[in-house]
């Protein structure tokens, strides 16, 4: 048992992606692309009757010696040949006739594609599902925090304040920018490969095209305008897809995991027994949850880059690249499905420090304001003399480590045309906050982002 490739599997995939891309589901859905061939073929003339009959109860793959196949795979190069030599015999076993036609005018890319775009609409909808539940976490926070102000911090020093609703509103937005590219992918993506040994289908002579037509229309996939061997672009598309929504999760953990540093502490990951301890400090609370979003993040690129690499294939059949997206797509949406599963709970626990985002604002002497102050005198006595004043105030706030607004009222220039209750507002960070509301309630679709 490989203990460490069990913890990576827990920690970088889901039970559910881990068992659609299994040995196990890439079976079944190689014996299903055989069992619709022969009804396909069936339909034509050129199987028995019977013979889809005899397959039908070989879906579960149980006939197949699993070592047996891998071990005769190193020869053939790859499963689908031992896979079809073992579905032959188990059809034979049953009804000699329907034997004959097993895996007819198909050849192996036909059935290892095919399989995997049945395993990718699976994928898909376990990663939809995903995103919408992410969603909805991110939507209730954004509603509950659209009025919780904290700085705002640019190059990673504070800028003027924010609130965190209008910065998770951002991850909902490109959830659902993402939710769009998915969809588009998927239409592409989802379509039958069948095209015999170099994409004429001869074998089939003129049936070629009936027989793919219905073998599309009994796996429920779009049939596509002519075989895609070689022309790898939607694999490729359905990769860069995925890694921009891991993109997306990635910005999103790396704001929680610096807000919760803590000499920020504004924000938590969930607080459980046992989540997020250290070996040697007791103290500890890690950021266990933004790891995970980080680390595939970090992976998912390189492996985009595989399926690019891959794109360049030799003539009808490609020597290596295509072997190459084996294992590359499958760990991109395992690695998406784990990142998606950790930011779900994060938005569901995220636990969020109020008083210390008020602390850390104060402890910035109202700086971050500095910017209203200048604008606001900016008409009064021009925007260069303003942003000197202003400059010069806060130079000396930081040297006395004195709030900006009370060396604002020892300027004679500040006070002749900005009154106390004048400062005073711009001194307070929730008024400073632009159209913050306007763009969480546009995310949203509502009016009332606080309800």
């Amino acid at each position: 048992m490989n203990m460490s490739a069990d913890v990576t599997e827990s920690l970088f995939s889901t039970a559910a992606m881990t068992e659609t891309f299994s040995i196990q589901r890439q079976l079944r859905a190689m014996a299903r692309f055989e069992w619709a061939l022969s009804c396909a073929l069936e339909e034509q003339g050129i199987a028995e009757k019977g013979t889809a009959t005899a397959l039908e109860p070989l879906l579960d793959a149980a006939f197949v010696d699993v070592p047996r196949m891998m071990a005769d795979a190193t020869q053939a190069g790859n499963i689908a040949i031992p896979f079809v030599r073992q579905l032959t015999a188990a059809v034979k076993g049953r009804n000699a006739g329907a034997s004959h036609t097993v895996h007819f005018g198909a050849t192996s890319q036909d059935v290892l594609d095919t399989a995997l775009v049945l395993q990718i609409r699976d994928a898909l909808q376990e990663i939809s599902a995903a995103v919408d539940v992410l969603d909805r976490a991110l939507t209730a926070r954004v509603r509950e925090h659209a009025e919780t102000v904290l700085a705002g911090r640019t190059w990673l020093q504070p800028g003027p304040p924010t609130t965190l609703g209008l910065k998770l509103a951002g991850t909902v937005a490109a959830l659902r920018r993402h939710r769009t590219r998915i969809a588009a992918a998927a239409e592409r993506v989802l379509v039958l490969q069948f095209g015999g040994a170099v994409g004429t289908l001869a074998a089939l002579g003129p049936k070629g095209a009936s027989v793919s037509a219905g073998l599309a229309r009994i796996l429920q996939l779009r049939e596509p305008d002519l075989p895609w061997h070689s022309q790898r672009d939607n694999i490729a598309e359905m990769g860069q897809v995925l890694a921009l929504l891991v993109g997306s999760l990635g910005k999103f953990a790396k704001d929680i995991a610096l807000l919760m540093q803590g000499e920020i502490g504004e924000v938590s990951e969930p607080t459980k027994e046992g989540r997020g301890g250290s070996s040697t400090m007791p103290h500890k609370h890690n950021p266990v949850g933004s790891a995970v979003v980080l680390a595939a993040a970090a992976r998912v690129p390189g492996l985009v880059a595989t399926l690019l690499v891959a794109m360049p294939q030799e003539h009808e059949r490609g020597l290596g690249l295509w072997q190459a997206e084996w294992e590359t797509l499958p760990e991109i949406f395992r690695l998406t499905a784990a990142a998606l599963s950790r930011s779900i709970e994060i938005a569901d626990g995220l636990e969020v420090h109020r008083a210390r985002m008020r602390a850390n604002l104060d402890a910035m002497l109202g700086l971050p304001l500095s910017e209203a102050v200048s604008l606001a005198l900016a008409p009064k006595i021009g925007r260069t003399a303003a942003h000197a004043i202003v400059r010069k105030a806060s130079s000396e706030a930081v040297r006395t480590n004195q709030p900006l607004g009370t060396i604002l009222r020892t300027i004679p220039e500040v006070v002749e045309h900005l009154s106390e209750n004048e400062i005073q507002r711009l001194m307070d960070p929730a008024e400073y906050l632009g159209s913050a509301r306007r763009f969480i309630e546009r995310v949203l679709g509502d009016s009332d982002a606080s309800r």
